[in-house]
């Protein structure tokens, strides 16, 4: 808009139209500046063409001196001529716009929306409403600009004051719309839509309220588009929230043109170019992304992170401010951030009469920006209740869903009421607070300056320990819901859960484990399968052990520490240490059998099952899955049937019964089929291919094992890929077809070169210089092409890469081809010797063909 003072030249035509039109009127200055309502010094000043004649005073001029129909048109053309900036964008009937809002970046998607929106409105408005320095004004200044050729009756702006009345509202709208007084509003407006944008309504949102309520019924065709950080409340109103900018996900990659792609990287560079020449160095783009995504996205936030490029570079910013992003704060500079007019005058520091509206301006000195007081201003807008509310929202480290909010906001005091999280999440959403991003159950989250600061506030009135307390006993009941599903035919939708809430897990655990170890001793007890699952084995066993050994943890539910020892063994056994863990496994056996919990003592023989077969207790690895079997059977538990009817099927080969083993692994398939247990009828094919390559049958092999390959890729469990390429390859280099099997090499070199954790099996013993499939494979076609020199290296490497691992079958398998490599009797007398001593360990019995090869 145009400024109050200008230049006090060229104003001679309207200098002197003025002065003619006061004489014609018989009026003396003083008398002219009574009758318009202005000073005296302003009448002089014009007529001597010292200042700019401002839109508001003339229309005062014009009225005050009786002009209608074409003088008044002439003599406010005229000043039209010699008031208007270059530049200065103006509507369609003459009406000036506000000023543009500069660069905008990341809210193309939301001016497109919001014209469209008030497009199709008729007298009512929209309220963008949000957390302060979240672009609110900027925003709608873009859209009045874009929004201005839909608006024939024109586009015009103005800013509250905190000492606003409705008079005072009604008056400037009425000033920036051309006309003297608000009642000649309803003429000005008359029969096609005009635009009012009102900024910063907070200010005095009840004198909005009134004026704008008026005005509704006085020009039903205007349209307002009003800024706040909450919303008026007036019937119609559409509430918009003003998120902040998209940030780049955690795991995106560090390259700065893919991190550039998001607004609130764009935005933070474009500020920083600002203070800085020099490009980012290839070491600060990791420091761009984890710095924007603790900005929050918040456009404030972000510039003035951005402002100490100046000094800092981007790693140094992240390590200076991460932590305490709050901190942030600088000197605003320029115009005010609107730049629309003020309804009222400030002169001499007291409020007066709505007269010529101004566009208030501000030293930059006198004004600091922070963001601690930002946060605070929306804050002091919420009722009592609410503020409790997030506070006790503020534990959540990431997203959340409404079950879980209302879970938090339990009145555990023993007096009044539960907060409902329906109105309170509705509430905290308008007033820009809590941000909403995706459409599943877990897509809230509180602004991390909106978290951090009412994390402080939580601790300067002494309830931060109650909070977090209630935030592990939360997510502990997650933990124990969650558990049963992580072995059923709901596994891959449980482990999702729990993704989406791994960080408040961490944190529940965290602080519990040292404030409330019976909360966290439940938590963790619920977790084991997921860690496994996701590569975290060791962590998770650690975690557990620790929460065992506590003493405080000794009168702890039995039951629940039976669970935990359960998951300490089945996590340990992940990484090669089941055997330690045996004890405890099977003391855990012990209590649930003396609790009668059935769930619980299948648990524990199946886990037994597994770790007296690594530790070579074969006879009673067998004893307690025949017992899981029995036990399931009984009860008709036939998820646990299936598990122990597979764990079964390694005996048979052990014992070279293939035809037993195949039995079993038809009876996992049914029964798998029959409770919707996926993974174990992908795991069971995985199984049957390599019953089917034992058995000689390489063709069902490779069908067989591909099939397992793509349902177990489906169901997002690679872990055992490796392990399935390894049978399809063998089985390939035996039935002579090189040029597959090679392929299948290639495939497993890339996953063992790759070390990717979610392929557990191709990590340690089982991944030396080279992986006992790759050996297998090599030394099979070394054998097949006659390079028995080869052939004998690649055995010996294949034994030495299995050996160790739980199943000793594939350390007879590769010794056997050893022996058959093998010419030279001494040596071949020593590797009998060691086959020999391995099938005595692990109690194998070799197949036919086996005997038929170290006879030769």
């Amino acid at each position: 808009m145009t400024p109050d003072h200008g230049s006090d030249q060229g104003h001679t035509e309207f200098d002197a139209l003025l002065r003619a039109r006061r004489r014609a009127a018989g009026l003396t200055q003083a008398e002219l500046a009574g009758r318009a309502g202005v000073g005296v010094r302003t009448v002089r000043d014009l007529e001597r063409g010292r200042s700019r004649p401002q839109r508001t005073t003339v229309e005062l001029l014009a009225k005050a001196l009786g002009l209608t129909g074409r003088e008044r048109s002439d003599f406010l053309g005229v000043a039209r001529g010699t008031t208007a900036d270059p530049g200065t964008a103006t509507g369609p009937t003459g009406v000036d716009l506000p000023p543009p809002p500069g660069e905008l970046i990341g809210r193309d998607d939301d001016v497109s929306e919001l014209v469209a929106l008030l497009g199709g409105l008729d007298g009512s408005m929209v309220s963008l409403v949000g957390l302060a320095g979240v672009g609110k004004t900027g925003l709608a200044l873009a859209v009045a600009h874009r929004a201005a050729a839909v608006h024939p009756a024109g586009v015009a702006g103005i800013l509250v004051s905190d000492v606003s009345t409705p008079d005072h509202v009604l008056t400037a709208i009425a000033s920036v719309f051309g006309v003297g007084r608000a009642a000649d509003l309803a003429g000005r407006l008359a029969g096609a839509p005009a635009l009012l944008v009102v900024d910063a309504i907070e200010r005095a949102p009840d004198a909005v309220a009134v004026a704008l309520r008026w005005l509704a019924s006085a020009a039903p065709t205007l349209r307002v588009l009003a800024t706040g950080r909450h919303p008026i409340g007036l019937p119609g109103e559409r509430v918009w929230p003003v998120a902040p900018l998209e940030v780049p996900p955690a795991d995106v990659e560090a390259d700065l043109d893919t991190v550039a792609g998001y607004p609130a990287a764009a935005l933070f560079l474009a500020r920083l170019r600002q203070v800085r020449r020099d490009p980012l160095e290839p070491d600060e783009v990791g420091a761009l992304v984890g710095l924007v995504r603790r900005l929050g996205g918040l456009p404030l936030a972000l510039e003035l992170a951005a402002a100490r490029g100046r000094v800092l570079d981007l790693n140094e910013i992240l390590n200076r401010y991460g932590d305490r992003v709050l901190d942030l704060a600088g000197p605003a500079q320029g115009p005010a951030p609107s730049g629309l007019r003020s309804e009222a005058t400030r002169e001499g520091g007291a409020s007066q009469a709505p007269g010529p509206a101004r566009a208030e301006r501000a030293p930059a000195s006198t004004v600091t920006v922070s963001l601690r007081d930002a946060v605070a201003a929306s804050y002091r807008l919420l009722e009592a209740e609410e503020r409790r509310a997030l506070r006790r929202l503020s534990a959540f480290r990431n997203r959340w869903s409404v079950d879980l909010a209302e879970s938090m906001l339990v009145n555990d005091s023993g007096g009044g009421e539960d907060a409902d999280p329906v109105s309170l999440l509705d509430r905290l959403i308008a007033l820009g607070l809590l941000s909403v991003r995706g459409t599943g159950p877990i897509r809230f989250r509180l602004l991390d300056v909106v978290r951090d600061f009412a994390t402080e506030r939580a601790a300067a009135n002494g309830e931060l320990g109650r909070i977090r307390r209630r935030h592990a006993v939360v997510f502990a009941a997650v933990a124990v819901r969650t558990a049963p599903e992580l072995a059923g035919a709901n596994f891959p939708a449980a482990v999702s859960r729990l993704d989406d809430v791994a960080s408040d897990l961490w944190a529940a655990l965290a602080y519990s484990a040292n404030d409330d170890p019976h909360t966290a001793l439940r938590l963790a007890a619920g977790l084991p399968r997921w860690w496994r699952f996701r590569g975290r084995d060791v962590p998770g066993r650690q975690w557990l052990r620790r929460l065992l050994d506590d003493p405080r943890t000794a009168d702890a539910d039995l039951v629940v520490r039976a669970w935990a020892g359960v998951g300490v063994a089945q996590l340990a056994a992940e990484h090669g240490a089941g055997a330690d863990e045996l004890p405890t496994a099977e003391a855990a056996l012990a209590e649930f059998q003396r609790a009668g919990d059935l769930t619980g003592e299948l648990a524990a023989r199946s886990l037994l099952c597994g770790l007296w077969m690594a530790t070579g207790g074969y006879d009673e690895a067998r004893r307690h899955g025949e017992a899981a079997l029995a036990l399931a059977s009984r009860a008709g538990r036939v998820r646990d049937m299936t598990v122990a009817q597979n764990n079964l099927t390694w005996h048979e080969i052990r014992a070279g019964d293939l035809r037993a083993a195949r039995r079993r692994l038809a009876a996992v398939d049914r029964l798998a089929a029959e409770c919707g247990e996926h993974r174990l009828r992908a795991l069971a094919r995985a199984n049957l291919a390599e019953v089917a390559r034992l058995d000689g049958r390489y063709e069902e092999a490779e069908v067989v094992g591909r099939r397992a390959i793509a349902a177990l890729a489906e169901l997002g469990d690679p872990g055992h890929k490796r392990r399935v390429l390894g049978t399809i390859g063998r089985a390939l280099a035996e039935a002579g077809r090189v040029d597959e099997a090679k392929a299948a090499l290639t495939e497993i070199r890339e996953l063992v070169a790759s070390g990717d954790l979610a392929d557990r099996a191709a990590t340690g013993k089982a991944r030396s210089a080279e992986s006992g499939e790759v050996a297998s494979i090599e030394a099979t076609l070394a054998l097949r092409r006659g390079d028995r020199k080869a052939a004998a290296e690649w055995f010996t490497a294949a034994a030495q890469a299995y050996a160790g691992a739980h199943d000793l079958r594939d350390v007879a398998e590769a010794l056997v081809g050893l022996v058959a490599s093998t010419d030279e009797p001494e040596a071949r007398a020593g590797v009998v010797d060691w086959l020999t001593s391995v099938c005595k360990e692990g109690g194998i019995t070799l197949l036919p063909r086996e005997k038929a090869l170290i006879s030769v």
